[in-house]
C-alpha cells in the first residue's frame, strides 16, 4: 500500500508542485486548502485521480487536521499568508494563520508521532547583514511598530515551536527556510515580483521597481524546491534541523527587470517607485538575501540546477499558456 501524505496550503503555487512530486513518487496524496491565497485551478487536474484526495477547508478544523494527520505517513505543512502585501495589509490574518495554524498541527503531529515538514521563510534573517545567511546566524528584525516584521516574527515563533517538539519528544520535525521559489503557476498578485516582472512585460506595461532597485534577490526554480522538500523528509538525519532550500545566483531588481525585458522580447520600460507609495509610510526592506547552501548540501545533497534564465522563461511559456 503506498504511502500517505498530507499537504496543508496543497493548492497553493509549492504545494500544487510538491503534490505532483509526490504522486509521481507513487504516494496518496491528500490535499487540505481554504483557497484564501491557494487556487483551486492549481490542483483541478488532480481531482479525478484515485490516489488524490482534496479538502477545502481550514488548518483551524482541529477535529479535521487531527483525523487526516492520524490517517497519514507523513505532513508537510505549507498553508501560511504569503507575500509582503498580504502580510502589510492584513498582519492580524498573518500572524494568527501563521502561529495558530502550525501549533495545531505540530500539537497532532506530537501526538500521533507523524514526521512533518515545516516550511519557514528568508524573512527570518530580518536586517541581517553577514551574507550568506547561515542557519545558525543571529536574527535581527525591526521594531514591533513596523508591521512588515509580522510575517518574520511568526515565522521565527513557528520555528522555535518545532524545535521544541522536537527536543521534548523527539517529534521527527524538519524546518526548510525557502528564498524566493518561483515557476509556473505563481501569480504576482501577494507581490511576487518575478510574476510581476513577466506579466507587465508580456503585456508592454512598465516594470515596476520598488526603491532604487539595487536590493538584491536569489531565485529558486519551483520544481528544484519540492524535490528538495521530499528528500529531506526521506532522510531522518534532517529530523531536528532548520535548513535554507533556494538558489545563491544573486541579481539585483534592476537587473531582473532587464533581464526579464530581453527574455520575453518586451518594450516594456522600467519604472521606479518609492517603498513608501508602495506599502506606507516606513517600509523597511533586506539589502540583501543570499542563502548559504552548504547544510541542504550536506545533508541531501542538494544543488539547485535550473537558473535565472530558465525560470523566467518558464513563467512566461506559463502566462502565454
Amino acid at each position: 500500500m503506498p504511502k500517505r501524505a498530507l499537504i496543508t496550503g496543497g493548492a497553493g503555487f509549492i504545494g500544487s508542485h510538491l503534490a505532483e512530486k509526490l504522486l509521481a513518487q507513487g504516494m496518496h496524496v491528500t490535499i487540505v486548502d481554504d483557497l484564501s491565497t491557494g487556487r483551486f485551478e492549481n490542483i483541478a487536474a488532480l481531482e479525478p485521480r484515485d490516489d488524490v484526495q482534496i479538502i477545502i477547508d481550514t488548518v483551524f478544523n482541529e477535529s479535521l487536521v487531527a483525523d487526516l494527520i492520524q490517517k497519514s505517513d507523513v505532513v508537510y505543512h505549507l498553508a501560511s499568508a504569503v507575500g509582503v502585501k498580504l502580510i502589510i495589509d492584513q498582519p492580524v490574518k498573518t500572524i494568527e494563520t501563521i502561529v495558530g495554524g502550525t501549533e495545531i498541527v505540530l500539537r497532532h503531529c506530537s501526538r500521533f508521532r507523524r514526521p512533518v515538514l515545516i516550511t519557514s521563510t528568508s524573512e527570518v534573517y530580518g536586517k541581517g547583514s553577514k551574507i550568506p545567511f547561515h542557519e545558525e546566524d543571529d536574527l535581527v528584525t525591526g521594531a514591533t511598530s513596523r508591521h512588515r516584521w509580522a510575517y518574520a516574527c511568526s515565522k521565527t515563533l513557528d520555528e522555535f515551536l518545532a524545535l521544541a517538539h522536537h527536543r521534548e519528544t523527539q517529534l521527527p520535525v524538519a524546518i526548510v527556510r525557502l528564498f524566493n521559489t518561483v515557476g509556473p503557476r505563481q501569480t504576482g498578485q501577494y507581490g511576487m515580483v518575478v510574476p510581476n516582472f513577466v506579466q507587465s512585460a508580456l503585456k508592454g506595461k512598465p516594470l515596476i521597481v520598488h526603491g532604487d532597485g539595487t536590493q538584491s534577490r536569489c531565485f529558486a526554480h519551483v520544481a528544484d524546491v519540492v524535490g528538495a522538500l521530499v528528500e529531506i523528509m526521506s532522510t531522518p538525519k534532517c529530523y531536528g534541523q532548520v535548513v535554507n532550500i533556494g538558489n545563491d545566483e544573486e541579481v539585483s531588481i534592476n537587473q531582473l527587470a532587464q533581464r526579464v525585458v530581453e527574455l520575453t522580447g518586451s518594450s516594456s520600460q522600467i519604472e521606479k517607485i518609492s517603498y513608501d507609495a508602495a506599502y506606507g509610510d516606513g517600509f523597511e526592506d533586506m539589502q540583501r538575501r543570499v542563502p548559504c547552501l552548504q547544510r541542504a548540501a550536506d545533508l541531501i545533497g542538494y544543488k539547485p540546477t535550473r537558473d535565472l534564465e530558465q525560470i523566467i522563461r518558464d513563467v512566461a511559456a506559463s502566462f502565454a499558456e
